[in-house]
């Protein structure tokens, strides 16, 4: 008998049905799976028949060929356990379903658990657009499931309860996602805990605002790393559509929080140093995502940069310029959303103390030399600001005086985000940060006076054009700060003045 069971297969982020071709027939007793079917998705055998056989139902003793098409695209995965359990169990006429219209999803335990798979939410919401209008998948990514609307999903944690529901005996309720209310990011560290550093405080802003990369160097102790992780509880809350995009990718990598899926805020991946470069980009089989994409609408946090390897740090190049990046293999050819701030810190020499304005460097131009050039000047080139963190002076450290608050901050921060969402509703993309070089000759009008800076600081800094076009995009986002639609002298200068710390430190070398 040939029976046809509906499942959902997943490469990247992208999902394509897969229909499961069970068929029984006569001859000596056999179990095949083709279809390209990974080591995870052949022992499936063994999983399928202990289930059965646990669940006090029999096992079928004939010839069984299973085939899941399409026949050309690799299976990854144990989430066919389930389909497969269903389709023997209809095929061998001990249950019989009209299952036309489902998608089964789940990795099943000897005894007939179900149990967690990665990637629910993007498989679902094929599942919906593909016109199913069911699916039963663990019970584990039932919320996940709830968030796509369409489609009933029904999460389950044994086979007997799938069985009892499509008898009729104990009906399941599908998986619904209820919106949590927005709160404060109170678990997050505040700007009002930073004493002085009123540069470095200026510039997060202006970053946060504008979706800007930034660079913070400094002696070991200025607080670098403090001003770095304290830029979340600055930053906007996601929009539906961005928090959809950044669970998709959690999904994918088996990170989703099953209590609550859709987060608001934006995510802050800080890797370390040691990281590869399948880490930061991505990639292994199945394909998963790398940090870069993690970090998808939120901030990309490297600190200590000189101690990346240099082939991590250069990945980077593209996926800055792009907002995305593609893993091209062998096997696979997919392509991830990496939309991230990222954010940098390091010391300007081995010892840290280059430049410091009281304690002498012990390094000799050679070893500072050849540690800054760690950091090639293409990668420099894409950090929009860069911020000097000096030590904190002894008399603001022991102040009591309290900062602002992040909280006063991030008002500002939504609001100049507000303008940027209006002024770019009808373009691609809608930060500062993200703008083409035809939008910033259309959307960055210049005062006269700041043309004249603008021009002068071209010449006598000898500015890239690159340069030249991130230091627009500053001034754009330091005059939305202002509510000025026409940028002026004072958002020229002080955009410069984010772009000029690099004549310091790699200059002279």
């Amino acid at each position: 008998m040939l029976t046809t069971i509906h499942s959902i297969g997943l490469l990247g982020l992208h999902a394509y049905p897969v229909q499961i071709e069970i068929d029984l027939s006569h001859g000596m007793c056999s179990f095949e799976i083709v279809g390209l079917p990974d080591v995870a998705v052949k022992e499936s055998r063994d999983r399928v028949r202990s289930a059965i056989k646990n669940c006090r139902f029999r096992f079928p003793s004939q010839k069984i060929i299973i085939n899941l098409a399409p026949a050309d695209i690799k299976k990854t995965g144990p989430l066919y356990d389930l389909p497969l359990l269903i389709g023997l169990l209809q095929a061998s006429g001990q249950i019989s379903f009209d299952l036309n219209n489902t998608v089964f999803l789940g990795e099943l335990s000897l005894g007939g658990k179900v149990r967690h798979i990665t990637g629910a939410l993007p498989m679902i919401t094929a599942a919906r657009d593909l016109g199913f209008q069911q699916a039963f998948l663990p019970k584990q990514n039932a919320l996940e499931a709830g968030v796509v609307h369409g489609i009933s999903a029904f999460g389950v944690s044994h086979v007997e309860e799938l069985l009892q529901h499509l008898e009729g005996r104990k009906k399941l309720t599908p998986a619904i996602y209820r919106p949590q209310p927005k709160k404060a990011a109170v678990d997050l560290p505040d700007f009002s805990d930073v004493k002085g550093q009123l540069v470095p405080r200026r510039a997060l802003e202006i970053a946060a605002a504008g979706n800007h990369n930034l660079l913070l160097i400094g002696p070991p102790g200025s607080g670098k790393s403090m001003l770095a992780k304290r830029l979340p509880s600055i930053l906007p809350t996601m929009s539906f559509r961005e928090a959809i995009e950044t669970a998709n990718i959690y999904s994918v990598a088996g990170l989703m929080d099953e209590e609550q899926p859709l987060s608001l805020e934006r995510p802050f991946r800080s890797p370390h140093h040691t990281i590869s470069s399948a880490g930061l980009a991505g990639g292994s089989m199945p394909p998963r995502p790398g940090e870069i994409s993690l970090a998808h609408n939120g901030v990309l946090f490297l600190d200590e940069l000189p101690e990346f390897r240099r082939d991590v740090k250069e990945i980077l190049r593209q996926p800055m310029e792009d907002d995305n990046i593609t893993l091209a293999r062998s096997s696979y050819h997919i392509t991830y959303p990496c939309s991230v701030m990222v954010v940098a810190a390091m010391n300007p020499c081995p010892c840290g103390y280059y430049g410091h304005p009281t304690r002498e460097c012990r390094c000799s131009s050679n070893k500072v030399m050849n540690y800054l050039s760690k950091v090639s000047g293409p990668f420099l080139d894409r950090l929009d600001l860069h911020v000097e963190v000096s030590p904190v002076e002894y008399d603001s450290f022991r102040s009591t005086a309290k900062a602002e608050s992040s909280q006063v901050i991030r008002k500002r921060v939504e609001k100049a985000r507000q303008l940027q969402q209006q002024r770019y509703q009808s373009c691609s993309f809608s930060t500062n940060g993200r703008m083409t070089s035809s939008a910033i000759q259309r959307y960055c009008p210049l005062s006269e006076k700041a043309h004249q800076t603008l021009k002068s600081a071209f010449e006598k800094l000898g500015l890239s054009a690159r340069a030249h076009n991130r230091i627009l995009k500053l001034a754009r986002t330091i005059a939305d700060l202002e509510y000025s639609e026409q940028i002026e002298q004072p958002h020229i200068a002080e955009a410069i003045q984010y772009r000029s710390l690099d004549r310091k430190y790699w200059s002279p070398f």
